[in-house]
């Protein structure tokens, strides 16, 4: 998916799950990993489904003895590998905080989407991986400790700490004609977007004729909100519940096709910077906006960037699985992060440490997305699902982090 991260001043905030409250961190600096979307979400600190999916609970243990004091710890540890943005310190897994708390069987479903499409370090692991997705968490710990060796991740002058904020996949409402207040087009790509570089402005491509003319029969859906259609071009893709000409009503996937190549700008940062509101949240924008109608335009092309979608079909009475990263898999909430693809590589397992403010995490994620913010060594951006509790915490999250890469040996 793509997205953009934004970043605001963010106060203390109460616990949640999902999305829709203050969201802050989405209005500043935030282009996606390459996307984000989902139905309805379930988590507070420990997300661990996509949209309605409930947090799972360990499964009994099967039998198997605890496991036993890492192989680590008794043997020396391998050199340091270096990455093009970073540098992997060995260390041993008795350093990672809360490794024997963690729930590790609620990231096997990522980790079992990532050998879908693995990488050739992985090839030869991932039959294990599956076969352990019914085991124990005790047996799947031991089996990390056994095979994998953990690497805490640096930048080339060795800062060890970097920045943690997340993203999410918007549920909208949508339809397939302009009709009544639906009048916010969101586009499939335009047949000579490869061959402009960058292609036109936000500005332009409503007040353009030619542009206009070159967008005509691109048009996906409308939306009735211009703030929303903005956040879907944030998040990069997003659910949309469409109604069709006959009346009835389908939930479908926007996802991420392409965009403008212009540069992505802070709607809310302007805001800030202007001295027009004080809490650039998405409900602050969306009050000055009622305050200020005849202003619209001026603010929303503050930011040329756009994004231009294709529609994916969803399976029929289901939940629908998460968007797909930049590995080409679906997304898993609250297990699913983007990165930057020169320090950590798709598909690796991550021991994720961010102590807060908002919420305390120390867990397992799979690195399956990026985003054009999501740059340097330590710095990671969190899926957290879909809906109005994901967007809450991801417009919250902004804090400290620290990263292990789990590699074999």
């Amino acid at each position: 998916m793509v997205h953009q991260t934004i970043s605001t001043k963010i106060k203390p905030a109460a616990k949640a799950s999902n999305k829709i409250s203050p969201m802050r961190q989405l209005l500043f600096f935030r282009f996606k990993p390459w996307w984000a979307v989902a139905v309805v979400a379930a988590i507070v600190g420990s997300l661990a489904g996509c949209g309605t999916a409930p947090v799972a609970t360990a499964p009994p243990s099967s039998g198997y003895p605890p496991p036993p004091a890492s192989v680590q710890d008794t043997t020396t540890l391998p050199p340091v590998i270096t990455q093009a943005q970073s540098r992997w310190v060995p260390v041993r897994w008795s350093e990672l905080p809360g490794v024997e708390a963690d729930a590790v069987h609620e990231a096997w479903p990522a980790w079992l989407q990532s050998c879908q499409r693995p990488t050739k370090p992985w090839a030869q692991l991932c039959p294990e991986v599956q076969q352990l997705a019914g085991d124990s968490v005790q047996a799947q710990r031991n089996w990390m400790r056994q095979k994998l060796q953990p690497y805490r991740v640096e930048s080339h002058d060795q800062r060890a700490e970097g920045l943690l904020t997340a993203y999410f996949e918007p549920v909208l409402n949508a339809s397939r004609l302009p009709l009544g207040a639906f009048n916010v087009p969101l586009y499939a790509a335009p047949a000579d977007l490869a061959r402009r570089k960058p292609w036109y402005t936000r500005k332009e491509m409503e007040t353009n004729s030619t542009v206009r003319a070159a967008l005509r029969g691109k048009e996906l859906v409308y939306l009735a909100d211009p703030v929303d259609a903005m956040v879907l071009h944030i998040q990069g893709s997003g659910l949309v519940n469409v109604t069709e000409p006959d009346g009835r009503q389908r939930m479908v996937r926007l996802a991420f096709g392409g965009t403008n190549d212009q540069p992505y700008k802070s709607i809310g940062k302007w805001l800030l910077d202007q001295g027009l509101i004080r809490d650039a949240s998405w409900p602050g924008i969306k009050d000055w906006i009622a305050r200020n109608p005849s202003r619209v335009n001026e603010l929303l092309w503050q930011n040329p960037r756009v994004v231009f979608f294709k529609e994916e079909a969803l399976p029929a009475n289901a939940v629908p699985p998460g968007p797909k990263g930049a590995q080409g898999v679906p997304l898993t909430a609250g297990r699913s992060i983007a990165v930057d693809r020169s320090s950590i590589p798709y598909g690796t397992p991550v021991w994720l440490r961010s102590p807060g403010p908002q919420t305390s995490l120390d867990r397992l994620v799979l690195a399956q997305d990026t985003g054009t913010a999501i740059v340097g060594a330590v710095r990671a951006d969190y899926y957290a699902g879909s809906g109005q509790a994901a967007g809450d915490l991801a417009g919250r999250l902004k804090q400290p982090l620290q990263l292990w890469v789990l590699w074999p040996r």
